[in-house]
Order: C-alpha cells, then structure tokens, then sequence
C-alpha cells in the first residue's frame, strides 16, 4: 500500500488507521477489490489489493495508454488508416472482437472505439502493431511502462488479455493505471463513456452497465475470462461542494456480470457518501516561516509544492488542527524543497496524518562574519 500511496498521492502522507476504521468498510463480493479517490490519490479502503490476479480484458487499458501516449507523441494520428494483419484478424475467434477485415483499412479512432467499447481483441492487436511494428515488441513497452508508472505487480503477455500464465496484475496497479489514463488523457477517456459502436455494420454496447445505471459514471473497462472471473474498474464524478471528487473502483474475480456491476456501484457509492476530499493547503502556501541560522535570510517560507487534498470521513474535516513539527535548528545554505518537517493534522487529540514540509525557497549562506555571529547565537543557547 505505501508503494501505492507514493504513486497516486499528489503530496505524501500517512493515513492514521484508527480514524480509517470509524467507517467500516463494506462487504465486496470479490476476490480483491480497491476504492481510490483520484482527487487526493488516497485509497480509501480495499482488500487483498496487492494479490496477483488476471487481469483479463483490463489488459486493454494498459493498451489504450499505450496508444494514447503514441498519439500524444505525434507517432500516430487518430484519422491515420491503418492495415489489418492476418494476426489480428485471426484473434481467438471465440473472443471478443470488432470484426475488423483485413481487406479494408481502419482508422486508429475506430480501433480505439472497439478496443474500449466492444473489447474487441483483434483491435488490441492491430493498435498493438499499429504502436510498435508487432505484439512481442508492444508487450516489452507495456511491462516497460507498467513499471514507470510504479507498477511493480504487474506482468504483461499480450495486447489483450487471453489467459496466459505471464499475464498478471494486482487491483492497486491497475488503480494506477486507470488514474494515470484519467489524469492525462481526458480527451481520449471519453471513449469510455460511449455506450455503443458500430463498425463492419455491427452494432455492439458497452459492456460496463454502471454507464445505464449511474449517470456519474464515466468509464472505464470491463474484463471476463472463467480463469479470471467478472472484472471491473470503474470512475465516477460527482461534485462535492467547492471540489469535484472522482472515485476509482476495482473489483477482481465476482462470479458474474451483475456481481461486478453491483459491487463496483456499492463501492463508489460508499466511498461518495461516507467520505469528503477537502483542499488543507494550496501550492506554494507558506504553514511557517520559521528562523534561518547562518542564513542570507533570517526567515524561510516552508509548506507544500503541490495542492494537499486529503480524504476523510465525513464530519472529521472540521475537527482536524494542525501540528508542525520542524527539524530545528534550520541552518543554511537551504535549498528549495529540502524537507524540514512534518505537519501532523489531529483529531481529538489524536494524530491522523502526516504531512511532510519543504522549504519554499532556497536561503544562501551568509557571510563569515554573519555565519560566525549565528554559530556564537546558536552555541550560547
């Protein structure tokens, strides 16, 4: 979990478990599951999240990242016509697919749409050689970006998801995944939301049936193997006073597509309704400006480089007052960002989390006679 926390977490921080637990998590009928709130990049509650499961059809986010930083990098272009191969025309004919032909050319955006919408496993092969000239390359790339991303857990096989003893996840890596797809690439994660696509005169809907059921809901994919069972992640976004909070559910290995989709709807549910994600610091807000010794500077800003959100149960935000604790004395030279201590937030006289501070500014030595006076200052006290 705190390989976890560092990823997602815009600001490092330490979540005290006894407050967590006033909120009993709910009962999920899954293998693993895990909610995240991708506003503070907390993770709100989850069980088994670090178990090795398949990932089955939810491979196919890893292949539309893919696809979408080729695109963002200018490597590809969504009107580009590319060529279907006979590999990817001859995906498992049993599986999923989109019905693509290798007598007519198809659009990068088309085989988005079926990759994402109708899971078509032939689309995640021709995107694959689409991306990097063949699968056995573009599979190097996704375990090489699982792993830039901090999914450690994570091994992928093929572009698809067909069961293969290489193919693994954990629900907190694929909770990395779908945040980083969020986060980055808005424009093209609305191709989750469309709830159906028709292609070769073949109309298909999307099979995440949160999409009918909640209009918060978003994306983002569904996956099925009997090996792997009914799989989900699923986002949603509701406001939530002055922020709007967005929620990522995974839920691994239920027993059907009703289950997946029950469970998943209960988790962001829970999470919306018992939960409230609150802005504690902006960027650059200085908390102190504590004394320098030996400084160019008698004085130094400290605080956060980033927004602090935080998520809470409800009706704790009001109750939390802040601790700073420095790493005094601070003595120069300073650089900017160098940790100086932490801010510990307390309810009821209880520390519920943990805040690193940085200098918010660098603070140059003084001179030898000003660091001389200060080292004499610092001695007599």
């Amino acid at each position: 979990m705190k390989k976890l926390l560092a990823a997602l977490a815009t600001s490092v921080l330490i979540l005290s478990s006894a407050v967590a637990q006033t909120v009993p998590a709910p009962t999920i009928a899954a293998k693993s599951w895990l909610l995240l709130d991708a506003t503070s990049g907390q993770v709100i509650a989850a069980q088994d999240p670090n178990m090795r499961v398949e990932p089955a059809s939810l491979t196919k986010i890893m292949t539309a990242y893919l696809t979408f930083l080729a695109l963002r990098d200018k490597k590809l272009e969504l009107n580009q016509m590319v060529n279907v191969s006979t590999r990817a025309w001859k995906v498992d004919s049993s599986s999923s697919k989109m019905f693509i032909d290798p007598a007519v050319p198809v659009s990068i955006n088309d085989l988005l749409h079926g990759l994402m919408i109708q899971s078509g496993n032939d689309a995640a092969v021709a995107l694959a050689e689409a991306v990097a000239g063949d699968e056995g390359t573009f599979v190097t790339l996704m375990n090489r970006e699982a792993q830039r991303l901090g999914m450690k857990n994570s091994r992928f096989a093929n572009s698809h998801g067909l069961p293969s003893p290489d193919n693994f996840t954990t629900a907190s890596d694929l909770a990395i995944l779908a945040k980083h797809v969020i986060q980055e690439f808005p424009q093209f994660y609305k191709i989750d939301s469309v709830k159906s696509f028709t292609y070769n005169k073949i109309t298909q809907q999307n099979r995440n049936r949160l999409l009918w059921l909640d209009p918060t809901v978003d994306g983002m994919k569904t996956g099925h193997t009997e090996s792997a069972g009914y799989c989900m992640v699923a986002s949603a976004h509701r406001p939530s006073g002055p922020i709007d909070r967005r929620l990522i559910s995974v839920v691994m290995g239920t027993n059907s597509d009703a289950t997946r989709t029950a469970e998943s709807q209960k988790l962001l549910n829970w999470g919306f309704q018992n939960f409230d994600t609150v802005k504690l610091y902006a960027k650059g807000q200085a908390v102190d400006t504590p004394q320098v010794w030996k400084g160019s500077k008698n004085q130094v800003k400290i605080g956060f480089r980033h927004d602090v959100m935080v998520t809470v149960p409800k009706g704790v935000a009001g109750k939390m007052k802040p601790v700073l604790e420095r790493k005094d004395p601070l003595v120069a030279p300073l650089g900017e960002g160098t940790n100086v201590g932490k801010l510990k937030m307390v309810v009821d006289g209880k520390p519920m989390l943990e805040l690193p501070v940085v200098a918010l500014e660098s603070v140059e030595q003084a001179s030898i006679f000003g660091r001389a006076w200060d080292a004499m200052r610092l001695w007599m006290k």
